[in-house]
């Protein structure tokens, strides 16, 4: 995947005079990370906002500051308005490209589990994301599971049936359930379960009612 790249300014505005900032198309942003002093920068909204919405965690970003050498940084969080969800800030984490880091990789869910297509089960996602370390440059955007392996019910791919490339250490546990597939015949069952005891709790309540009724009749 091609490099993103954000071009941005130095930010002067701080605290609340940011809310001018933002009315002029501008998303403030902080630029921090080891060995490196913090940088109050600000980005074109559009811009941040179309980054913020497509890139993971994972994904290596240059941010190129006017008259300077652009610097590499991951996404670390970002804020955003409670009602139209507008951008207002985003944590930009500078890397060290000579020093290993750790990273959340997504998962990317491929092909087509035959167990689900015959209706033999229901495909079940555990987990998102699993945890790595490399350098930098090694960073992955994602990491493929393929549901064509899972070809029949009771089946399930963990984290050791994933193929990492060279130089990336996974840190999540190899034995974690990521997607499974749960027999269709068991689900059945347990809904009927729920559903009888449901049933049971509701009809016992207007009995114990009409007894207390009948009590107090006979008082």
């Amino acid at each position: 995947m091609d490099q993103i790249v954000l071009n941005a300014q130095t930010r002067t505005v701080m605290g609340k005079q940011v809310k001018q900032l933002r009315q002029e198309g501008w998303t403030p942003a902080v630029i921090y990370g080891p060995n490196v002093e913090s940088r109050m920068i600000q980005i074109a909204s559009r811009e941040a906002t179309s980054v913020v919405r497509n890139a993971s965690s994972s994904q290596l970003i240059a941010i190129a500051i006017e008259g300077e050498k652009p610097v590499q940084v991951l996404i670390r969080g970002f804020q955003q308005g409670p009602i139209r969800k507008e951008l207002l800030h985003v944590d930009l984490y500078q890397v060290d490209m000579a020093h290993e880091l750790t990273a959340e990789v997504p998962l990317i869910l491929v092909g087509v589990s035959r167990a689900v297509e015959q209706r033999e089960g229901i495909l079940t996602q555990l987990r998102n994301q699993v945890e790595i370390s490399c350098l930098p440059g090694d960073l992955i955007d994602g990491i493929e599971v393929d549901l064509s392996e899972l070809n029949e019910a009771n089946t399930q791919i963990t984290v050791s049936d994933l193929a990492f490339p060279a130089g990336i250490t996974v840190l999540t546990d190899p034995d974690e359930i990521l997607v499974m597939v749960n027999p269709l015949e068991e689900i059945r069952e347990e809904a009927e379960e729920e559903l009888f005891e449901f049933i049971s709790e509701t009809s016992a309540e207007p009995e114990v009612i009409s007894r207390g009724k009948a009590e107090e009749d006979l008082d």
